[in-house]
Protein backbone atom coordinates (compact mmCIF):
# COMPACT_ATOMS: atom_id res chain seq x y z
CA UNK A 1 0.00 0.00 0.00
CA UNK A 2 2.78 2.03 1.12
CA UNK A 3 4.43 1.45 -2.40
CA UNK A 4 1.43 2.15 -4.30
CA UNK A 5 1.17 5.29 -2.57
CA UNK A 6 4.64 6.20 -2.91
CA UNK A 7 4.10 5.77 -7.02
CA UNK A 8 0.73 7.32 -7.14
CA UNK A 9 2.89 10.58 -5.55
CA UNK A 10 5.44 10.25 -7.91
CA UNK A 11 3.41 10.59 -10.51
CA UNK A 12 1.20 13.36 -9.63
CA UNK A 13 3.92 14.94 -8.43
CA UNK A 14 5.56 14.70 -12.15
CA UNK A 15 2.36 15.57 -14.00
CA UNK A 16 2.27 19.18 -11.46
CA UNK A 17 5.58 19.40 -11.56
CA UNK A 18 5.11 19.37 -15.80
CA UNK A 19 2.08 21.81 -15.58
CA UNK A 20 4.36 24.52 -13.19
CA UNK A 21 7.30 24.28 -15.60
CA UNK A 22 5.12 24.96 -18.68
CA UNK A 23 3.95 27.80 -16.62
CA UNK A 24 7.18 29.02 -15.79
CA UNK A 25 8.27 28.83 -19.46
CA UNK A 26 4.76 30.43 -20.57
CA UNK A 27 5.26 33.30 -17.85
CA UNK A 28 8.79 33.94 -19.08
CA UNK A 29 7.39 34.16 -22.93
CA UNK A 30 4.76 36.69 -21.73
CA UNK A 31 7.45 38.19 -20.01
CA UNK A 32 9.79 38.91 -22.60
CA UNK A 33 6.97 39.82 -24.94
CA UNK A 34 5.80 42.21 -22.75
CA UNK A 35 9.98 44.02 -22.44
CA UNK A 36 10.12 44.40 -26.02
CA UNK A 37 7.23 45.84 -26.89
CA UNK A 38 7.87 48.62 -23.99
CA UNK A 39 11.20 49.25 -25.45
CA UNK A 40 9.34 49.40 -29.10
CA UNK A 41 7.15 52.20 -27.62
CA UNK A 42 8.42 55.41 -28.86
CA UNK A 43 9.89 58.27 -26.24
CA UNK A 44 7.64 61.24 -26.61
CA UNK A 45 9.07 64.66 -26.67
CA UNK A 46 8.32 67.90 -27.31
CA UNK A 47 10.13 69.93 -29.63
CA UNK A 48 9.93 73.96 -29.26
CA UNK A 49 10.72 76.56 -31.95
CA UNK A 50 11.85 80.00 -31.32
CA UNK A 51 9.70 81.44 -33.72
CA UNK A 52 7.53 80.45 -36.65
CA UNK A 53 8.08 78.02 -38.88
CA UNK A 54 10.09 78.43 -42.22
CA UNK A 55 12.62 76.53 -44.58
CA UNK A 56 15.73 76.81 -41.80
CA UNK A 57 14.06 74.64 -39.91
CA UNK A 58 14.12 72.06 -42.63
CA UNK A 59 16.04 69.46 -41.18
CA UNK A 60 13.30 68.44 -38.15
CA UNK A 61 10.63 68.76 -40.77
CA UNK A 62 12.45 66.11 -42.87
CA UNK A 63 13.61 63.90 -39.37
CA UNK A 64 9.69 64.32 -38.93
CA UNK A 65 8.39 63.59 -42.53
CA UNK A 66 11.41 61.00 -43.58
CA UNK A 67 11.05 58.56 -40.31
CA UNK A 68 14.27 59.48 -39.03
CA UNK A 69 13.00 60.60 -35.75
CA UNK A 70 10.75 57.44 -35.20
CA UNK A 71 13.90 55.46 -36.27
CA UNK A 72 15.30 56.84 -33.27
CA UNK A 73 12.51 55.32 -31.24
CA UNK A 74 11.51 59.26 -31.25
CA UNK A 75 7.58 60.78 -31.38
CA UNK A 76 8.57 64.57 -31.94
CA UNK A 77 5.31 66.84 -31.13
CA UNK A 78 6.58 70.59 -31.74
CA UNK A 79 5.44 73.85 -30.14
CA UNK A 80 5.76 77.65 -31.47
CA UNK A 81 7.37 80.13 -28.36
CA UNK A 82 7.55 83.25 -28.83
CA UNK A 83 11.45 84.07 -29.01
CA UNK A 84 14.83 82.23 -27.57
CA UNK A 85 13.96 83.45 -23.84
CA UNK A 86 10.78 81.82 -23.59
CA UNK A 87 11.78 78.50 -25.85
CA UNK A 88 14.29 77.91 -22.98
CA UNK A 89 12.31 78.97 -20.04
CA UNK A 90 10.13 75.84 -21.41
CA UNK A 91 13.43 73.55 -21.27
CA UNK A 92 14.55 74.75 -18.16
CA UNK A 93 10.44 74.56 -16.59
CA UNK A 94 10.91 70.84 -18.04
CA UNK A 95 7.32 71.96 -20.02
CA UNK A 96 9.40 70.83 -23.48
CA UNK A 97 12.22 68.47 -23.35
CA UNK A 98 14.26 69.96 -26.52
CA UNK A 99 14.01 73.52 -28.19
CA UNK A 100 15.96 75.08 -30.65
CA UNK A 101 17.41 78.74 -29.86
CA UNK A 102 19.56 81.63 -29.47
CA UNK A 103 22.74 80.47 -28.15
CA UNK A 104 23.79 83.80 -27.61
CA UNK A 105 20.59 84.09 -25.65
CA UNK A 106 21.25 81.27 -24.14
CA UNK A 107 24.53 82.91 -22.90
CA UNK A 108 23.21 85.62 -21.36
CA UNK A 109 19.92 83.79 -19.49
CA UNK A 110 22.67 81.12 -17.63
CA UNK A 111 24.05 84.60 -16.24
CA UNK A 112 20.23 84.97 -14.44
CA UNK A 113 20.44 83.60 -10.60
CA UNK A 114 18.53 80.46 -10.12
CA UNK A 115 18.32 79.50 -13.97
CA UNK A 116 18.64 75.47 -14.30
CA UNK A 117 22.00 74.16 -15.68
CA UNK A 118 20.38 74.36 -19.17
CA UNK A 119 23.04 73.17 -22.08
CA UNK A 120 23.03 72.98 -26.10
CA UNK A 121 23.87 69.84 -27.54
CA UNK A 122 23.97 70.09 -31.38
CA UNK A 123 25.08 73.76 -33.19
CA UNK A 124 23.09 73.28 -36.32
CA UNK A 125 23.92 77.26 -37.50
CA UNK A 126 27.41 77.61 -37.42
CA UNK A 127 27.91 81.11 -37.60
CA UNK A 128 25.23 82.93 -36.15
CA UNK A 129 22.58 85.02 -39.24
CA UNK A 130 22.96 88.40 -37.62
CA UNK A 131 23.58 90.60 -40.52
CA UNK A 132 22.40 94.97 -41.62
CA UNK A 133 20.94 94.72 -44.12
CA UNK A 134 20.73 98.08 -45.93
CA UNK A 135 19.18 100.15 -49.11
CA UNK A 136 22.45 100.98 -51.80
CA UNK A 137 20.20 103.73 -52.86
CA UNK A 138 20.64 105.40 -49.66
CA UNK A 139 24.09 105.81 -50.01
CA UNK A 140 25.20 102.51 -48.24
CA UNK A 141 27.92 100.35 -49.80
CA UNK A 142 30.29 99.34 -46.84
CA UNK A 143 30.05 98.65 -43.08
CA UNK A 144 31.47 101.71 -42.73
CA UNK A 145 28.65 103.67 -44.28
CA UNK A 146 26.09 102.86 -41.67
CA UNK A 147 27.93 105.57 -39.53
CA UNK A 148 25.50 108.96 -39.54
CA UNK A 149 22.74 106.71 -41.11
CA UNK A 150 19.42 105.74 -38.96
CA UNK A 151 19.31 102.08 -38.17
CA UNK A 152 16.08 100.21 -37.72
CA UNK A 153 16.02 97.66 -34.51
CA UNK A 154 13.32 95.66 -34.13
CA UNK A 155 12.20 95.12 -30.53
CA UNK A 156 13.75 91.71 -29.10
CA UNK A 157 16.52 91.83 -31.51
CA UNK A 158 19.02 90.02 -30.76
CA UNK A 159 22.00 90.93 -33.65
CA UNK A 160 21.87 94.80 -31.80
CA UNK A 161 23.79 92.87 -28.91
CA UNK A 162 26.44 91.99 -30.92
CA UNK A 163 26.93 95.29 -33.00
CA UNK A 164 29.26 96.71 -30.24
CA UNK A 165 31.73 94.22 -30.48
CA UNK A 166 30.83 94.38 -33.90
CA UNK A 167 31.31 98.67 -34.27
CA UNK A 168 34.86 98.37 -32.57
CA UNK A 169 36.38 95.44 -34.67
CA UNK A 170 35.70 97.48 -37.65
CA UNK A 171 36.58 100.96 -36.48
CA UNK A 172 32.69 102.05 -36.36
CA UNK A 173 31.67 104.63 -33.83
CA UNK A 174 28.37 103.17 -33.00
CA UNK A 175 27.25 106.42 -31.18
CA UNK A 176 27.42 107.89 -34.52
CA UNK A 177 24.37 105.49 -35.84
CA UNK A 178 20.91 106.64 -35.11
CA UNK A 179 19.24 103.47 -33.52
CA UNK A 180 15.20 103.50 -34.31
CA UNK A 181 13.18 100.90 -32.18
CA UNK A 182 10.25 99.25 -34.24
CA UNK A 183 8.02 96.42 -33.79
CA UNK A 184 9.28 93.36 -35.90
CA UNK A 185 6.25 93.06 -37.88
CA UNK A 186 7.42 96.50 -39.75
CA UNK A 187 10.93 95.92 -39.60
CA UNK A 188 11.29 95.57 -43.63
CA UNK A 189 7.83 97.67 -44.37
CA UNK A 190 9.51 100.28 -43.12
CA UNK A 191 13.03 99.94 -45.17
CA UNK A 192 11.02 99.10 -48.12
CA UNK A 193 9.65 102.33 -47.82
CA UNK A 194 12.87 104.43 -47.25
CA UNK A 195 12.35 105.40 -43.76
CA UNK A 196 15.10 104.27 -42.63
CA UNK A 197 18.94 103.44 -44.17
CA UNK A 198 19.16 99.78 -42.40
CA UNK A 199 17.77 97.19 -40.53
CA UNK A 200 19.55 95.04 -38.20
CA UNK A 201 18.03 91.49 -38.33
CA UNK A 202 18.88 87.92 -39.70
CA UNK A 203 19.87 87.58 -42.83
CA UNK A 204 18.38 84.44 -44.27
CA UNK A 205 14.83 86.54 -42.83
CA UNK A 206 15.14 90.07 -43.85
CA UNK A 207 17.03 90.21 -46.78
CA UNK A 208 15.11 87.63 -48.24
CA UNK A 209 11.73 88.98 -46.90
CA UNK A 210 12.69 92.41 -48.39
CA UNK A 211 13.28 90.93 -51.79
CA UNK A 212 9.78 89.26 -51.60
CA UNK A 213 8.45 92.98 -51.30
CA UNK A 214 9.89 94.09 -54.22
CA UNK A 215 13.20 95.45 -53.06
CA UNK A 216 15.73 94.82 -55.65
CA UNK A 217 18.50 92.94 -54.89
CA UNK A 218 20.98 95.04 -56.47
CA UNK A 219 19.45 97.89 -54.03
CA UNK A 220 20.49 95.39 -51.35
CA UNK A 221 23.45 95.94 -49.28
CA UNK A 222 23.98 92.88 -46.60
CA UNK A 223 26.50 92.94 -44.40
CA UNK A 224 26.83 89.64 -42.20
CA UNK A 225 28.38 90.14 -38.93
CA UNK A 226 30.55 86.65 -39.55
CA UNK A 227 32.15 88.73 -42.53
CA UNK A 228 33.40 91.32 -40.12
CA UNK A 229 34.57 89.12 -37.14
CA UNK A 230 31.84 88.37 -35.21
CA UNK A 231 33.04 84.63 -33.70
CA UNK A 232 29.20 84.15 -32.25
CA UNK A 233 27.49 81.15 -33.20
CA UNK A 234 23.92 80.54 -34.01
CA UNK A 235 20.87 78.14 -33.39
CA UNK A 236 21.52 75.26 -31.52
CA UNK A 237 19.46 72.52 -29.64
CA UNK A 238 19.26 72.62 -25.64
CA UNK A 239 18.22 69.96 -23.88
CA UNK A 240 15.92 69.62 -20.16
CA UNK A 241 19.22 68.58 -17.80
CA UNK A 242 16.56 66.05 -15.98
CA UNK A 243 15.57 64.57 -19.53
CA UNK A 244 18.88 64.43 -20.79
CA UNK A 245 20.15 62.56 -17.33
CA UNK A 246 17.01 59.61 -17.36
CA UNK A 247 17.02 59.68 -21.23
CA UNK A 248 20.43 60.15 -22.74
CA UNK A 249 20.36 57.98 -25.74
CA UNK A 250 17.31 59.84 -26.92
CA UNK A 251 19.66 62.85 -26.53
CA UNK A 252 21.61 61.10 -29.15
CA UNK A 253 18.93 59.82 -31.03
CA UNK A 254 17.23 63.66 -31.69
CA UNK A 255 21.19 64.61 -32.69
CA UNK A 256 21.22 61.85 -34.99
CA UNK A 257 17.97 62.10 -36.60
CA UNK A 258 18.61 65.77 -36.80
CA UNK A 259 22.16 65.31 -38.40
CA UNK A 260 20.75 63.11 -41.15
CA UNK A 261 17.81 65.41 -41.65
CA UNK A 262 20.74 68.46 -42.75
CA UNK A 263 22.14 66.04 -44.87
CA UNK A 264 18.74 65.64 -46.84
CA UNK A 265 18.26 69.46 -47.15
CA UNK A 266 21.47 69.97 -48.18
CA UNK A 267 21.01 67.17 -50.95
CA UNK A 268 18.09 68.14 -52.19
CA UNK A 269 16.84 71.97 -51.31
CA UNK A 270 13.92 72.14 -53.50
CA UNK A 271 12.39 68.36 -52.31
CA UNK A 272 13.35 69.74 -48.50
CA UNK A 273 11.41 72.78 -49.11
CA UNK A 274 8.28 71.19 -50.67
CA UNK A 275 8.40 69.08 -46.89
CA UNK A 276 8.50 72.23 -45.37
CA UNK A 277 6.25 75.05 -47.47
CA UNK A 278 3.25 72.61 -46.83
CA UNK A 279 3.04 73.61 -43.21
CA UNK A 280 3.11 77.46 -43.70
CA UNK A 281 0.03 79.07 -44.20
CA UNK A 282 0.23 80.51 -47.56
CA UNK A 283 4.10 79.82 -48.38
CA UNK A 284 5.53 80.72 -51.26
CA UNK A 285 7.76 77.47 -51.99
CA UNK A 286 9.96 80.33 -54.39
CA UNK A 287 10.56 82.40 -51.11
CA UNK A 288 11.37 79.34 -48.91
CA UNK A 289 13.99 77.95 -51.04
CA UNK A 290 15.87 81.02 -51.77
CA UNK A 291 16.22 81.41 -47.96
CA UNK A 292 16.80 77.48 -47.47
CA UNK A 293 19.86 77.90 -49.67
CA UNK A 294 20.80 80.84 -47.79
CA UNK A 295 21.05 79.27 -44.53
CA UNK A 296 23.03 76.01 -45.68
CA UNK A 297 25.90 78.31 -47.73
CA UNK A 298 25.74 81.28 -44.74
CA UNK A 299 25.47 79.83 -41.99
CA UNK A 300 25.22 75.64 -42.11
CA UNK A 301 27.83 74.54 -44.30
CA UNK A 302 30.57 76.50 -42.87
CA UNK A 303 34.62 75.67 -43.54
CA UNK A 304 34.52 74.67 -40.13
CA UNK A 305 31.79 72.17 -40.69
CA UNK A 306 33.59 71.09 -43.75
CA UNK A 307 36.62 70.15 -41.78
CA UNK A 308 35.07 68.79 -38.38
CA UNK A 309 31.98 68.02 -39.07
CA UNK A 310 27.94 69.38 -37.94
CA UNK A 311 26.50 70.06 -34.83
CA UNK A 312 30.27 70.68 -32.59
CA UNK A 313 31.52 74.04 -31.59
CA UNK A 314 35.16 75.18 -31.09
CA UNK A 315 35.67 75.70 -27.09
CA UNK A 316 38.78 78.61 -27.91
CA UNK A 317 36.20 80.39 -30.24
CA UNK A 318 32.97 80.03 -27.90
CA UNK A 319 35.07 81.78 -25.48
CA UNK A 320 35.62 84.41 -27.78
CA UNK A 321 31.93 84.48 -28.58
CA UNK A 322 31.46 84.82 -25.11
CA UNK A 323 33.80 87.87 -24.89
CA UNK A 324 32.07 89.64 -27.91
CA UNK A 325 28.57 89.19 -25.52
CA UNK A 326 30.28 91.01 -22.40
CA UNK A 327 31.15 93.95 -24.45
CA UNK A 328 27.36 94.88 -24.42
CA UNK A 329 26.03 92.85 -21.40
CA UNK A 330 27.71 92.69 -18.14
CA UNK A 331 27.76 89.19 -16.10
CA UNK A 332 27.53 88.65 -12.40
CA UNK A 333 30.08 85.48 -13.59
CA UNK A 334 30.97 85.03 -16.42
CA UNK A 335 30.20 81.07 -18.22
CA UNK A 336 33.00 79.20 -19.80
CA UNK A 337 32.71 77.53 -23.18
CA UNK A 338 31.18 74.33 -21.73
CA UNK A 339 28.91 75.41 -19.38
CA UNK A 340 27.32 76.57 -22.58
CA UNK A 341 27.42 73.50 -24.69
CA UNK A 342 27.91 69.78 -23.92
CA UNK A 343 29.41 67.53 -26.55
CA UNK A 344 28.92 64.26 -25.11
CA UNK A 345 25.44 63.39 -26.57
CA UNK A 346 27.31 63.84 -30.29
CA UNK A 347 28.08 60.97 -32.40
CA UNK A 348 32.38 61.15 -33.55
CA UNK A 349 33.20 63.01 -35.90
CA UNK A 350 33.15 61.01 -39.31
CA UNK A 351 28.85 60.31 -37.95
CA UNK A 352 28.73 64.02 -38.39
CA UNK A 353 30.77 64.94 -41.80
CA UNK A 354 28.54 66.80 -44.42
CA UNK A 355 29.43 66.47 -48.36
Amino acid sequence: MMRLGLVLGAILGAILGAILGIGVVSGAVAGLGEAAEAKALPITVQLAFDRPLDSSMAPFVLAASRGLFASEGLLVSTDIASGSADAIARVASGSSEFALVDLNELIRLRDKPETPPVKAFFMLFNKAPYAIIARRSRGINTLADIETRTLGVAEGDLSIRLWPALARQNGIKAANVKITRMAAAVREPILSAGQVDAVAGFSYLSAVNLKDRGVPASDLAVFRFSDYGCEAYGLALIVSPAFASARPEAVRGMARAVIAGTHLAIKDPAAAVDDVVGRIAGGSRELELERLRSVISDNILTDEVRRNGIGGVDPARLERAIDEIAEDYKFRKRPQAFDIFDSSFLPPADGRMMN
